[in-house]
């Protein structure tokens, strides 16, 4: 059996899975102030009755990194750079403790000069004067040669909570996302960590041996052990359930199309190009950093079936506020959900009061309350039009990256939408119009982020970088920095960055599931040295893409 939970800004759904099929069924409000006690109560109702010997593994939609990046509840963190010489890089947005040291590593990652002797003592004592609470340390070219950040990372281990070094986070190269990336990491490292040790203490007093993993943004999942050394893989993991749910739940097409998760606070936005997932091609932006955290892409427009419904100066105005539930299901202010239910497109616990207050405002604009009803959800879907436009005029503006490969010159052009979300089924018409394209809602519409969540595998990707002139070999994700002879060739490197894709596989428990190891990358170029001979320097990716780690559909 498998738990699946998502948690999203209105409500928590869990779905318990067993042989491919949904056995039990859970969604509660989310308890914003405490995150853990959400889940932890959706995970007992979805116990009752079952044998926890039975749980294979228990896979979340974590949202607490997100939440702590965009509410600003973040880590004191003080960044150590290693710039070397180039373009200063200005990361205006780190806080007030970014400090430099001297010293530079070439391109190759051959060391040009250390830093002077006292400089990490001074920015130690700096860093505790101003109560810095977690360090980023990060130097240029680090992938290639991490020994500045280890030795800094060492000095300074005794005295924060948590270092994170640059060249763990990613091996690709992009120094002003690799800062900005550590950064985060450790700012929300503090916060992660006791929601992982609550989730891990309440499993161990209830019994439950199962592993859990966490949904990251590309629609993989992370075991929580390295959820807890990598935080900033969970962000975004809420997008990536609604993507993997929509994939399990609707029916395989080979055409562009448009996904939409309508929930209670949002609505994200993705696309399909001829049936695969369009990426993020650099890594996701989050509260103004853009980092090298592998995602799918989405969109997203502050409008829910929970948005708030007015009138200001004798305009209709939709969210992007929620302020609770819609008065048809307990909640005090109007909104969309309250017009479907006006005009029977949902069935509501208290309808009447609802429609009350439907027609109380529509007087004021002097509107039959009819129509003002379908006016909201007009609008409402006409928001969600100019979104989607939006980022189709984006994406077609540059190469459309996927998945499985990157094309060039290739527009998209939807042909059809599919639409998950508690309110999937009642917009689906009024969506269909506005859109004009075929919507599509699947069966449990309402809990497929769950599904998602539940039937995501776990996925893993390597960088490696091999330098024959200086004869050394580097993997960062796995830790590998080792020797090779002048006579190592690209043929080698992809054995090599497969067996550690798949090493890396077995050490989180899913070595039966590395059918889809392959190469994403790889290059090999000489370097000329005087007039005899090249050495070559040699770089490959390699990975086990996201996918369902089941095949049956409910």
């Amino acid at each position: 059996m498998i738990i699946g939970i998502d948690m999203g800004g209105t409500n928590i759904d869990g779905v318990a899975v067993r042989d491919g099929k949904i056995v039990r069924q859970v969604k509660r409000p989310v308890d914003r102030s405490d995150y853990f006690h959400s889940i932890w109560h959706c995970i007992k109702l979805l116990l009752q009755g079952v044998n926890k010997e039975d749980i294979q593994r228990i896979q979340l939609s974590a949202t607490v990194s997100t939440n702590a990046i965009v509410e600003n509840k973040i880590s004191k963190v003080g960044v150590v750079l290693q710039r070397g010489p180039g373009l200063k890089w200005q990361f205006d947005n780190l806080g007030e403790n970014v400090l430099d040291v001297t010293g530079s590593v070439d391109h190759r990652g051959i060391p040009v000069k250390s830093e002077g002797k006292g400089e990490l003592a001074n920015i130690k004592e700096s860093f505790l004067q101003n109560s810095v609470e977690a360090v980023a340390v990060v130097g240029k070219f680090s992938t290639r040669n991490p020994d500045f950040e280890k030795r800094a990372a060492e000095f300074l281990r005794d005295s924060f909570g948590e270092i994170t070094m640059g060249h763990t986070i990613s091996g690709k190269l992009n120094f002003p996302r690799r800062v900005r990336a550590a950064y985060l990491n450790a700012a929300v490292h503090s916060t992660f960590q006791n929601f992982a040790q609550n989730i891990k203490e309440a499993l161990k007093r209830e019994g439950i041996g199962a592993p859990v993993y966490i949904l990251k943004a590309d629609g993989g999942t992370i075991d929580l052990k390295g959820a807890m050394e990598k935080p900033i893989e969970t962000i975004l993991s809420g997008p990536a359930a609604s993507l993997m749910g929509m994939t399990a739940l609707l029916e395989e097409q080979t055409a562009d199309r448009c996904l939409l998760d309508i929930g209670g606070t949002t609505t994200d936005l993705f696309f399909l190009v001829d049936g695969v997932p369009v990426f993020e091609p650099s890594g996701i932006e989050i509260g103004g950093h853009k980092t090298l955290v592998r995602a799918i892409y989405s969109a997203s427009v502050g409008l829910g079936g929970d948005s708030h419904v007015r009138v200001e100066n004798g305009k209709l105005k939709i969210g992007p506020q929620r302020r609770g539930h819609a008065i048809a299901f307990g909640g005090k202010d109007l909104t969309p959900t309250d017009a479907l239910c006006f005009l029977g497109a949902m069935e509501a616990q208290r309808k009447r009061e609802s429609e009350e207050a439907l027609e109380s405002l529509a007087k004021k604009i002097n509107m039959p309350p009819k129509d003002f009803a379908e006016m909201i959800i007009e609008q409402f879907c006409k928001s969600i039009k100019e979104t989607v436009e939006s980022a189709l005029n984006k994406l077609n503006a540059s190469p459309v990256y996927t998945i499985k490969e990157l094309l060039e010159n290739r527009t998209i052009k939807p042909q059809s939408a599919g639409v998950i979300g508690g309110p999937a089924k009642a917009l689906s018409k009024y969506l269909e119009k506005e859109l004009r394209l075929p919507v599509e809602y699947p069966k449990n519409h309402e809990i497929a982020n769950a599904i998602g969540a539940a039937f995501s595998r776990p996925t893993v990707e390597v960088n490696l970088l091999a330098d024959t002139d200086r004869q050394i070999l580097s993997i960062p994700e796995t830790g590998v920095y080792e020797k090779i002879d002048r006579y190592y060739d690209l043929k080698q490197a992809k054995e090599r960055a497969l067996s550690e894709v798949k090493r890396a596989a077995e050490a989180m428990g899913i070595a039966s599931d590395i059918s889809g190891a392959e190469i994403t990358e790889a290059s090999s170029f000489n370097m000329i040295k005087g007039y005899y001979g090249a050495d070559k320097n040699i770089r490959v990716k390699a990975q086990i893409k996201p996918g369902l780690a089941l095949n049956e559909r409910e």
